[in-house]
C-alpha cells in the first residue's frame, strides 16, 4: 500500500468515526427526541459539506 493509500484510508476513517462520535452524543444529549432528531440531521449535513472539502484537498495534493 503506497503512503497516499494509508492517508485516504485513515482520513475516511477518521471522518467516520468523527461523525459516529457526534451522532452518539447528540443521541445521549437531554433533549426531546424530535429536536434532538432535528439538530443531528442539521449537523450530519453540515459535517458531510465539510467531509467533502477535505476529500476535494487530499485528492488535490494527491494529484500534485
Amino acid at each position: 500500500m503506497s503512503d497516499k493509500e494509508g492517508g485516504n484510508n485513515f482520513l475516511m476513517g477518521f471522518i467516520l468515526g468523527a461523525l459516529a462520535g457526534v451522532a452518539v452524543g447528540f443521541l445521549y444529549a437531554p433533549k426531546p427526541g424530535k429536536e434532538t432528531r432535528a439538530l443531528l440531521k442539521e449537523k450530519a449535513g453540515e459535517f458531510k459539506e465539510k467531509a467533502g472539502e477535505v476529500i476535494n484537498r487530499v485528492k488535490e495534493i494527491g494529484k500534485g
